[in-house]
């Protein structure tokens, strides 16, 4: 091996990659389409294997305290081993699909906080891997997700968080290591409510719904959880009235334990 050939196996020189998306913006069970070009270095190089995937960081409880960890959920390999000439330009496009399951990042065109969610890229040369950087993507709701996220809004409430959390929601068609919890701060007329916290875990069909109310400690008794979950088909959802559905929920729930 040459002494230029031995720095581009180290890297030195090589071959690098980049990732350009054609667009941003996508829903759950969409595609995010793009191409990956490949910059050739200072000498030929064989390219082992190129791919790109989905990645997102998510929280993972350990000990005591929570961290920070990237899951890939998605890999995607894009064709067999090719040779990308000294200072040529390679480029091979994608279309990425993008599982149901997958947590909405942007509401009313507002990118959530800590919703770290984009395209990876891989790129194999002599038993070496070559990541490239994170290409964030904005995953908005699905129609039926944006009538439940409305339905809080003029209830009065506001939007305060969200997260992903590593674990699985028992009784779901979760598939997916992760799941997103949506946090919502209630209007005045909820006197006894701390906080909604929001859940969907979708399928090509239909999507199941969690809500998790969390009464604010101290008025009565310690603070506690009252959990509710239910589908909602994507093509039936706009038969139901969801403000007075939440209502009807909330105000029950409230008048039961006296806290509302």
């Amino acid at each position: 091996m040459g002494f230029k050939k031995l720095l581009a196996s180290l890297g030195a020189g090589g071959a690098s990659v980049e990732t350009v998306l054609t667009e941003e913006n996508v829903v759950p069970g969409g595609v995010v389409q793009g191409e990956v070009r490949v910059q050739g270095g200072s000498v030929d190089q064989k390219i082992e294997a190129l791919s790109v995937g989905l990645q997102a960081r998510v929280e993972v409880e350990s000990g005591d305290q929570e961290i920070k960890q990237d899951i890939e959920f998605v890999k995607q390999r894009l064709g067999g081993a090719f040779e990308v000439k000294a200072g040529a330009v390679h480029v091979v496009p994608f279309g990425l699909e993008i599982p149901w399951e997958t947590p909405v990042t942007s509401i009313a065109g507002q990118r959530l906080r800590g919703m770290d969610i984009g395209v990876s890229t891989e790129l194999e040369i002599a038993r070496a891997v070559d990541s490239g950087d994170l290409d964030a993507i904005n995953v908005h709701p699905l129609p039926a997700q944006q009538a439940i996220l409305d339905a809080f809004i003029q209830l009065g409430f506001r939007f305060k968080s969200a997260d992903m959390e590593r674990g699985h929601i028992r009784g779901t068609r979760q598939r997916l290591p992760f799941y997103q919890e949506i946090e919502f701060l209630p209007p005045e007329r909820y006197r006894g409510l701390h906080q909604v916290e929001l859940t969907f875990v979708a399928d090509s069909a239909e999507m199941d719904v969690i809500l998790e109310m969390d009464k604010k400690p101290g008025l009565f008794s310690e603070g506690s959880d009252s959990y509710k979950a239910f589908k909602v088909s994507h093509q039936d959802f706009r038969s139901t009235d969801w403000p007075a559905y939440l209502n009807q929920w909330l105000a029950n729930v409230g008048g039961r334990r006296n806290w509302l």
